[in-house]
């Protein structure tokens, strides 16, 4: 009877307020048919464009919609109150729950908690933001960033053009105790709303419930797909251990070994136990049978890999099986002398700060960038066509209606490619539009965007090539640079990243050994950050010197960075240092895959210069950035 009274309680009784913390983790296990409803109820939109839904599994999802139900629905009033996973305010997969939700409630108020310590976020003073439950001297558990969403229906009549604003406010301060405090201090306030301001989540953006930084004529310019319509993920092997490396003989001897008849599955799990592992995917005993069967390893098969920014390895690239997860056929069969791949992200997972693209010539991997990199060529390969000047197949990489603007203007395909270079490599071009940024594919502002009938068009695209021609050299680790890899280096870069050691003789022996905490392996065989060793000081004065007026753009301060006790870079820039591309800190993710235990070996002479190499280059893409791009604004 006390059963039969709690359930018609909870089934038939008016339920005006709902508070909770749903569960955080991602996925709960096999969804049964009745929680299926719960989240297919998200994927049903009127207006919005549902681009993904991967997310909409998340457990915490199905709790928000039963809250719906309850109040909009079958109450037809009250409030839910949530502090939950923070990722449904803007993420692509949540645009039908967001869309729903202003429609179906008349006041969407959103206190963003921030801490989001899976994507390491930032507090604007630059420090960790601490996830909110963090308390010092235990572990939190919950990494992801978390909002609380206050939901309020007053029963009248909605008119469902989900066009209301949504009221938000941040509370973004480092330490997760200093927003604790201040999140209690908000309860004292005479208005409900102080501290909020209203915000006009945009359609075209998927109605996202964050402030969102972009420029007026967003919309009016074409995004790299409208552009460049071929594109292709990177490839991702999901076995690097074993199928990429630094060094080539090394690769070699590994591959050699796995065909190598003579030895069996057992021996091989003994030295390399994830090539023969089975997975959900994979069964690298059957795999390994079939290739032995069919012979190799081919020579062909041994490649440059764009592995992260500025760091090229060898990967072994099988055509046949599952070897590589992902192989990328479609990729490769593109890879040409004379072609250039542009790394670029569908939205971003992190902020817009830093730039997102990369230019290789070679097969590139899917995590080059953080976010999971989509490759987009300059040719593509064409086996009906004629021979080109350089003794190639191939035809550019355009939309109808680029070609129509490029022909207009006088201009290539080369010109439009490197151009896009320079303009998402332009700090004012992602400040200004880093909430789209977020959100959907770069667009690239083109001067009399679609018919070039503007004075001086072909002009201000031919500076702007120029520039992302000087970009794309600086980003190619292979291609040397007059003046900054090669040849009489340019005033001031002859000073930076200088290999040097404490009792000031030139590196031999042990100096080469980097060993000062870079990287060390976690789970499985992935590589993790160290902290390692990197001093901050003043310049000396013949520093200063060298660099003249550099300096305002290569920072105050500079960095000695350290291989061990004794050798060092000396006179690294501090923002040649911070330099992040991606999604990485490029010389310190360089620096983690080379520590020594993880590496096996101490450093090369080369490899001491490739570094050197890169801060000089990094030092000259924050100088040709530093020139800014016109964006176009309304006058």
């Amino acid at each position: 009877e006390e059963r039969d009274r709690a359930e018609r309680v909870k089934q038939d009784t008016p339920v005006l307020v709902i508070l909770g913390n749903p569960p955080y983790n991602a996925f709960a296990g096999v969804t049964i048919d009745e929680e299926r409803e719960l989240f297919e109820a998200y994927r049903q939109t009127r207006n919005v464009q549902l681009r993904e839904n991967k997310g909409l599994i998340d457990l915490y999802v199905r709790f928000f919609r039963m809250a719906e139900q309850r109040i909009a629905e079958k109450t037809g009033r009250g409030i839910v109150c949530f502090i939950s996973n923070y990722s449904w305010l803007d993420a692509l997969s949540f645009a039908g729950m967001r869309e729903r939700y202003l429609e179906a409630f008349d006041t969407i108020r959103i206190d963003n908690l921030h801490g989001d310590r899976i994507i390491s976020e930032y507090a604007p003073d630059g420090r960790s933001s601490e996830t909110v439950f963090a308390i010092q001297g235990q572990s939190p558990g919950i990494r992801i960033g978390t909002a609380i969403t206050l939901l309020s229906k007053s029963g009248s009549v909605s008119d469902g053009n989900g066009n209301r604003g949504v009221l938000y406010r941040d509370f973004n301060q480092a330490r997760a105790e200093d927003r604790r405090a201040a999140l209690l201090r908000s309860l004292d306030a005479y208005e409900i709303d102080s501290g909020y301001r209203e915000i006009q989540p945009q359609l075209a953006l998927g109605l996202p419930f964050k402030p969102m930084e972009i420029n007026s004529l967003w919309f009016d310019w074409p995004s790299l797909p409208d552009l460049f319509p071929s594109s292709f993920p990177g490839a991702k092997t999901n076995r690097d251990s074993f199928l990429v490396d630094v060094d080539l003989d090394r690769l070699r001897a590994r591959m050699t070994d796995y065909f190598n008849t003579d030895l069996s599955h057992d021996e091989i799990a003994q030295k390399y136990p994830a090539i023969v592992s089975t997975s959900q995917h994979f069964d690298g005993r059957s795999t390994r049978d079939y290739l032995l069967k069919r012979g190799g390893p081919t020579e062909a098969g041994f490649i440059k890999f764009a592995y992260r920014p500025f760091d090229t390895r060898w990967l072994y690239w099988e055509a046949e099986t599952k070897l590589l997860n992902d192989k990328r056929a479609d990729f490769k069969s593109h890879i040409f002398e004379g072609n250039q791949w542009l790394s670029a992200a569908q939205h971003l997972r992190k902020g817009a700060e830093e730039p997102q693209a990369f230019i290789t010539q070679h097969l590139g991997a899917l995590h080059l960038i953080e976010r999971t990199a989509i490759w987009f060529p300059l040719w593509l390969r064409d086996e009906g066509l004629a021979l080109d000047g350089g003794g190639e197949q191939r035809r550019p990489n355009l939309s109808a209606a680029a070609q129509r603007y490029l022909d207009r203007l006088g201009l290539g395909v080369e010109d439009l490619f490197h151009h896009a270079l320079a303009v998402l490599h332009d700090p004012a071009y992602r400040e200004a539009n880093a909430g789209a940024l977020r959100m959907e594919w770069p667009r690239i502002p083109l001067p009399g965007w679609t018919d070039g009938d503007v004075p001086n068009a072909a002009d201000e695209l031919r500076a702007s090539a120029a520039r992302g021609r000087e970009l794309a050299a600086l980003l190619d680790p292979e291609t040397p640079v007059a003046g900054v890899t090669a040849g009489t280096l340019r005033p001031g870069l002859a000073a930076i990243a200088v290999p040097s050691t404490a009792d000031g003789r030139n590196m031999s022996g042990d100096d080469f050994a980097l060993t000062a905490s870079w990287g060390h392996f976690g789970t499985g065989d992935a590589v993790m950050p160290g902290q390692g060793r990197a001093v901050e000081r003043d310049y000396t004065a013949t520093e200063r010197e060298a660099l003249g007026a550099a300096v305002e753009i290569l920072g105050d301060a500079t960095i000695d960075v350290y291989l061990n006790g004794n050798a060092r870079w000396s006179n690294v820039p501090a923002n040649v240092w911070n330099y992040k591309l991606g999604g990485y800190q490029v010389l310190k993710k360089w620096l983690s895959y080379r520590e020594s235990k993880v590496l096996g070996r101490p450093l090369l002479p080369e490899e001491v210069q490739h570094f050197t190499d890169t801060a000089r280059r990094i030092a000259g893409i924050l100088k040709v950035v530093n020139w800014a791009i016109s964006i176009p604004t309304v006058e």
